[in-house]
C-alpha cells in the first residue's frame, strides 16, 4: 500500500505545481495592458522570453544542469521550443485583437482538445464519443462567443490568433513532457526558452525599443520575465514530471479563470449574458474533452501497468531477448 499511496501524493503534488503555474499565467495579459502603448506583442514576446530564459540559464548553471549539451539535440527540443515561441506571438496578437478575458480564456482552454487531436493523428488513438460530444460543444460555445460579443472587445481574427497559441502551447506541451524523461526540468525550460527568443530576435529589428528605458516598460518586462514566465515554465515543467501532459493542460483552465476574472475586475471588461452563456459552454467543452483525455484506465488492486521487461501474465516467468526486450 505504500506504493501506491506516494504515488497519489505524487500526483497531488504535480498538480499542486501546474495549478500553480497556470494562476501565474493568469496574470500575463492583464500586465501586458501595463505596458506603453506603442509595444508590440512581438517586441513583448521577445524581451519576455530573453529574460525568462536568461533567469533560468543561471539558475540552471548554479545546478550544474548544463553540463551535457548533447542530451539537450533531440526533436522535442526543437519542437518545444517552436511551439513556445509561436504561443508567444500568436497569444500577444491575439488580447491585443480580441481582449484579456476572450484571447486567454481560447488561446489556453484550447490545448486539451487540440493535444487530443494530435494525439489521435501521430499517435492512432481514436477519440471516443464522449470526446466528440465535448469538442462539438466547445466549438458551439466559441461560435455563440463569437457572435454575441456584447461588452466584449471579440474580434474573429483575434479569435483565431488564440486558437493558434492553444495549439502552439499543446505541442511544447507534448514535447517537454517527452523532454523532461532525459533532461532537467530546469535546464530543458531554460534553453527552450532562450532558443524561443532567439527564433523571435528578427522581430526586434523593426521595433522601437526606446519603451524599456520608461519605469512602466522594464517593470512589466520584468514582471512579465520572472514572475510570468520564468516562474510557471519551472513550476509547470515540474509539474509534468508527475502528472500526464493532458492532466496539465486541463489544469492550467485555471489561467483563463485568473485572466477573466482579471480582466472583469480590474480591466472593465464586462459579459453580455450571451456571450457569458458561450464562455460556460466553451469552458465546459474544455473541461470534459481534457478530463476524459487524461482519464486513467482503472486497475485492479495489485496490478500494475505493463512495461517492457514486464510479463502481461503475474507470476509467469519471463524470457527477453538479447536486446533486453520480452518476447
Amino acid at each position: 500500500m505504500t506504493v501506491p499511496m506516494e504515488s497519489s501524493r505524487d500526483a497531488i503534488t504535480g498538480c499542486a505545481l501546474v495549478l500553480s503555474a497556470g494562476f501565474l499565467w493568469g496574470t500575463v495579459g492583464t500586465a501586458r495592458t501595463f505596458a506603453p502603448a506603442e509595444v508590440s506583442p512581438q517586441a513583448l514576446g521577445v524581451v519576455r522570453l530573453s529574460v525568462a530564459g536568461g533567469a533560468l540559464l543561471m539558475l540552471a548553471a548554479l545546478r550544474g544542469d548544463l553540463s551535457s549539451p548533447r542530451r539537450f539535440l533531440c526533436p522535442a527540443m526543437l519542437l518545444a521550443t517552436m511551439g513556445m515561441a509561436a504561443y508567444q506571438y500568436f497569444f500577444f496578437s491575439s488580447i491585443a485583437k480580441t481582449g484579456v478575458a476572450v484571447g486567454t480564456i481560447v488561446a489556453m482552454g484550447s490545448p486539451p482538445m487540440f493535444a487530443g487531436l494530435m494525439e489521435w493523428v501521430m499517435q492512432g488513438e481514436r477519440p471516443n464519443p464522449e470526446w466528440i460530444y465535448a469538442t462539438a460543444l466547445a466549438v458551439f460555445g466559441c461560435g455563440l462567443l463569437i457572435s454575441a460579443g456584447g461588452g466584449l472587445s471579440v474580434d474573429i481574427p483575434g479569435v483565431f490568433l488564440a486558437l493558434g497559441a492553444g495549439a502552439a502551447f499543446a505541442i511544447f506541451s507534448i514535447s517537454v513532457k517527452r523532454l523532461v524523461v532525459h533532461v532537467p526540468a530546469y535546464a530543458a525550460i531554460a534553453v527552450v526558452s532562450s532558443l524561443g527568443a532567439l527564433f523571435l530576435a528578427p522581430f526586434l529589428w523593426i521595433e522601437n525599443l526606446a519603451w524599456l528605458t520608461r519605469p512602466s516598460g522594464y517593470a512589466v518586462v520584468l514582471f512579465l520575465g520572472l514572475v510570468a514566465t520564468a516562474c510557471p515554465y519551472v513550476l509547470y515543467s515540474q509539474g509534468l514530471k508527475r502528472v500526464n501532459s493532458k492532466t496539465g493542460t486541463t489544469l492550467l483552465l485555471a489561467e483563463p479563470l485568473t485572466a477573466g476574472m482579471l480582466g472583469y475586475f480590474f480591466l472593465g471588461e464586462r459579459f453580455s449574458a450571451l456571450a457569458l452563456f458561450g464562455m460556460a459552454l466553451l469552458l465546459a467543452g474544455f473541461v470534459v474533452t481534457s478530463i476524459e483525455a487524461g482519464r486513467a484506465r482503472p486497475r485492479r488492486p495489485g496490478s500494475s501497468r505493463l512495461k517492457f521487461s514486464e510479463s502481461p501474465h503475474v507470476g509467469a516467468k519471463r524470457k527477453f531477448s538479447p536486446t533486453g526486450r520480452q518476447r
